[in-house]
């Protein structure tokens, strides 16, 4: 795993419903995290911390936002907190408010402390969210109750070794995809790509992406790859316009490593990016090695709504029209 939470311990887990247990600390906890540059955000997230201390629960907000939400709800329990402090892993839960990038940003320290995360929908598609900003006032009481639901989520790890190089210069993870890109728009990427360490094809391409189930709907969605259901215990890899026969995505086993070296012809190198968010420059002749991490992305589900409702609600799919049973319609509602 990269430096990303690593001084932060584990402390929360789920009984064998799914149901949400606190395990540690003597009042409850909630971490808050909101796009502090968004004010419909800010607004979102001042709602649920003025319902939260209605229930005495104590929130954890990111000491950069504390001054600006404390001034604007000065009856919640508020503790400003680094993303590095130990003390933040006893949360049993964090609330983001925003758009995906958000969540991913959420995750970025809530992956390795384990904590799980309550997404709340201010962007546009939103598909790791799990309630929309008119439903605040629902996710307090449920977050309050404790009627959420745990569902895991599979992730992966980068490793990147120059050549000659004894041990690896950069290491990371990925909720959604990691990617390795050209580095230069005018120049391709000359890539040999590896399963389980065997030889599978030579790539002149943009780059290659390896995305997890969750990853399948944005950028591998994309760049022409499938949709995956979250419970697939599978990986996705997906060259981006490559110049070969044999170049379309590959659904790989959930414990395959993937090792994609830079040949020495991409002479202006390449750039391993994780989630879009955090990046690496690669030179030619370097290894990239992608793998399933030990840790998991955990997400707090309020309803028991099947992915396929989900798909159809975020991408605005058409299922009614013409040709429909009008009793089939009548019974959905």
């Amino acid at each position: 795993m990269s430096g990303l939470g690593r001084r932060v311990k584990r402390v929360n887990d789920a009984d064998t419903s799914g149901r949400s247990v606190a395990t540690r600390g003597e009042g409850r906890r909630i971490a808050v995290l909101t796009h502090s540059g968004r004010p419909a955000a800010v607004e979102a997230a001042i709602r649920f911390l003025d319902g939260a201390s209605r229930h005495g629960l104590e929130c954890l907000v990111p000491a950069a936002d504390l001054e600006l939400l404390r001034s604007r709800c000065p009856e919640a329990r508020l503790t400003g907190f680094e993303e590095s402090d130990d003390e933040a892993a006893d949360c049993e839960l964090a609330v983001v408010f925003g758009g995906d990038g958000t969540i991913l940003r959420g995750a970025e320290w809530a992956v390795p402390a384990g904590v799980p995360l309550l997404g709340v929908n201010l962007g546009h598609v939103g598909f790791l969210a799990e309630a929309e900003s008119s439903e605040i006032d629902s996710v307090v009481e449920q977050v309050a109750a404790r009627t959420w639901r745990l569902e895991e989520r599979t992730v992966i790890e980068v490793v990147v070794t120059e050549p000659g190089a004894g041990a690896p210069c950069w290491t990371s993870f990925a909720v959604n995809e990691v990617s390795l890109e050209k580095a230069a728009r005018e120049k391709m990427l000359e890539a040999m790509v590896e399963i389980d360490e065997r030889p599978l094809s030579r790539w002149s391409c943009d780059g290659v992406l390896v995305a997890t189930p969750t990853g399948s709907t944005a950028y591998a969605f994309s760049a022409g790859g499938p949709v995956m259901w979250p419970e697939v215990e599978a990986l996705l890899l997906v060259p981006l316009s490559a110049h070969a026969l044999f170049a379309r995505p590959l659904v790989l086993g959930p414990s395959s490593s993937i090792r994609i070296r830079l040949l020495g012809e991409s002479k202006a190198g390449g750039v391993v990016w994780c989630d879009g968010r955090r990046s690496s420059d690669v030179q030619a002749g370097s290894l990239v090695e992608v793998h399933r991490s030990p840790h998991r992305l955990r997400l707090a589900r309020l309803t028991e709504a099947p992915f396929t409702d989900r798909l159809v609600g975020k991408f605005g799919l058409r299922v009614e029209g013409w040709r429909e049973d009008p009793e089939a319609r009548a019974v959905r509602g």
